[in-house]
């Protein structure tokens, strides 16, 4: 709050004669850049904080989101709502499906392990089970695969992706 000169005095008397003594206020000027520093600093920690809940086939599972640009742009569209996507067994350790948009791709050739989750081609969701080499850009990866493989199932999954609260 910013207060002038005058008004801290007005307040400051107010003050000693309602009690009947003298006292000191002590006021602090915040800037208004300072207050947009500190608000950009506490989104800045929510969005860090933030996470992913991924639901394979009715069961949730919390990820770690990775800090890239996909990264950002999936989450605008789940700021949006939730997204459903059906994903279907490949190779016996990855389940893949598509988005139906594009993202960004930073692609770095990766091996992967259960529980981590890539964008393949731009616009394919791939969540692993178990392990491949290939070029990905990383989303996230599961925090707790206390029964990952068996929500994933076989055949094809639901899965629900959804930013954490």
């Amino acid at each position: 709050m910013v207060m002038t000169a005058a008004l801290a005095a007005i307040l400051c008397c107010m003050a000693g004669g309602a009690r009947g003594k003298a006292e000191t206020v002590v006021m602090t000027e915040v800037s208004d850049t300072e207050r947009t520093s500190e608000a950009d600093q506490n989104l800045e920690t929510e969005e860090a904080e933030m996470g992913l809940t991924v639901t394979v086939n009715g069961v949730q599972f919390k990820a770690e989101f990775e800090k890239n640009a996909a990264v950002d742009a999936l989450k605008e569209k789940l700021a949006d709502g939730e997204l459903t996507l059906t994903l279907t067994d490949y190779s016996g350790f990855e389940k893949v499906g598509s988005f139906g948009f594009s993202l960004p791709t930073e692609n770095r050739q990766t091996t992967t392990k259960s529980g981590d989750i890539v964008l393949y081609n731009g616009s394919q969701l791939v969540i692993f089970y178990g392990s491949n080499s290939w070029s990905y850009t990383r989303l996230a990866r599961i925090s707790d695969l206390t029964d990952w493989e068996k929500a994933l199932g076989r055949g094809d999954a639901e899965v629900v992706l959804s930013l954490a609260e």
